[in-house]
């Protein structure tokens, strides 16, 4: 499988224009393609400069009744537990994602981990939990020659 690549993450949003602005103005994604599947619905992909795709389509029912709303650092039962993002500084991408900052955890320091490792949760506008973390590095003794 040399050739596998990771292709994207889909996400089914309640409104997927305010998702999309959420992920463009706070995490640099653009528009990289638009399916019309009629009707005023649409499927988008959105593209950040790492190669990084999302793939966002109008939610077609609720939330089921009696599942809680993701909060910490994610679901803690099967299933996607988060996003995450590399970032320069956690307290420069909280300033500016400002009230759009929904925290559900954190920042937390992993000093004891990983010298300047520090991470924080936020919820996006559908409810999942991005991770956003400065200073993660592999373990050097696992690399692979």
């Amino acid at each position: 499988m040399a050739d596998l690549l990771f292709s994207h993450i889909a996400l089914s949003c309640a409104e997927l224009g305010r998702t999309e602005e959420f992920y463009a103005q706070h995490f640099g994604f653009r528009r990289a393609r638009a399916i019309p599947l009629g009707a005023g619905n649409e499927i988008v992909f959105l593209k950040n400069s790492h190669g990084v795709y999302l793939e966002l389509f109008r939610a077609d029912a609720e939330r089921p009744a009696g599942l809680p709303l993701l909060t910490g650092d994610g679901a803690h039962y099967p299933g996607v537990r988060h996003l995450a993002f590399q970032v320069t500084s956690v307290d420069d991408t909280l300033a500016a994602l400002g009230p759009a900052a929904e925290v559900t955890l954190g920042p937390l320091d992993f000093d004891a981990f990983i010298p300047g490792w520090r991470t924080v949760w936020v919820r996006d506008p559908d409810g999942n939990i991005v991770e956003i973390s400065q200073g993660f590095t592999d373990d050097p003794a696992l690399a692979t020659p």
